[in-house]
């Protein structure tokens, strides 16, 4: 028995399976010294947004990426099923991050999806949805600190 990779719905789009895979592939190699790599997956009008910012266009979004995996030391992410219908998928992930300044660069794991939409084999549009709080203040020395102090006084 095989396991299918993705869980379509409605039309076919042939170049969909195709982007996932580069997706897949490029974010768990993707780290400050190879970000030209972007315009191989996003299309130059590309929108992206996260729970941190938006931005508009490849530039913005290299510029973007940049600044964000300025001190990571290592990310790597474990990506469920693509829910894919026509040119959009939702594809589930757990991102483990390892950054200079979250947690004195120990492993954080954050559970987030990405609401990809594709066009002519590029991502046009791209969207994290993740718990920043999870991911940023609960793991910063003094305010993870008190977000502990305070979910142990709500126990």
């Amino acid at each position: 028995m095989t396991t299918a990779s993705k869980i379509e719905v409605g039309t076919r789009n042939s170049a969909v399976p195709a982007t996932l895979e580069d997706f897949r592939a490029l974010f768990n190699k993707l780290d400050k010294g190879n970000l030209d790599k972007l315009a191989d997956l996003y299309s130059e009008d590309i929108r992206f947004q996260d729970p941190l910012g938006t931005v508009n266009g490849l530039d913005e979004l290299t510029r973007y990426f940049a600044g964000a995996y300025a001190n990571v030391v290592d990310c790597r992410f474990e990506f469920g099923e693509a829910l894919v219908q026509g040119e959009s998928a939702a594809l589930p992930w757990v991102m483990h991050l390892r950054h200079k300044r979250i947690r004195k660069g120990r492993e954080v794991q954050v559970q987030g999806i990405s609401h990809l939409r594709i066009r002519d084999g590029r991502v046009y549009y791209h969207r994290d949805y993740f718990d920043a709080g999870e991911m940023l203040y609960e793991n910063l020395p003094v305010i993870g600190g008190v977000i502990r102090w305070i979910k142990g006084q709500a126990g």
